[in-house]
């Protein structure tokens, strides 16, 4: 996967687009229902936006219905990390890129077997690279 990936506030400005800031930099979320990759079928991995890491594979991508793209499982045990999130009132888990500390979404025990969990994350914060 590489070493991990620190930037300045100023490199990642220019790096990213200013949803893909908001979203990866400051937590922000997208509205439901209209991020590029939510209704995407594609085969494939899901890669981080802000360093290209390899996230999701669209095998364990699902449709749960929330508007955001949902996958039961990352690509391995090491490509996120998981971060207590008591922001708004709500208690939830935070999912950043392992490698360059982005943030992603959140994951929530909700979502379909083998693992039973719903990795909710944002379209902002990926990119995709097609199955050759």
């Amino acid at each position: 996967m590489g070493g991990k990936i620190e930037k300045t506030d100023a490199q990642w400005r220019e790096d990213l687009s200013a949803e893909q800031y908001a979203v990866c930099r400051c937590s922000a979320t997208e509205q439901p229902f209209t991020g590029k990759y939510y209704d995407h079928h594609e085969a494939g991995t899901y890669l981080c936006a802000a360093c290209g890491a390899e996230l999701f594979s669209s095998a364990a991508k699902y449709e749960s219905g929330s508007g955001w793209p949902s996958y039961w499982q990352p690509f391995d045990a090491d490509a996120v990390s998981e971060h207590a999130d008591a922001s708004h009132g709500m208690r939830r888990v935070e999912v950043k890129c392992a490698r360059c500390d982005s943030h992603l979404g959140h994951v929530f025990p909700d979502g379909p077997k083998p693992t039973g969990l719903r990795y909710c994350i944002n379209s902002a914060a990926l990119g995709f690279a097609a199955k050759d």
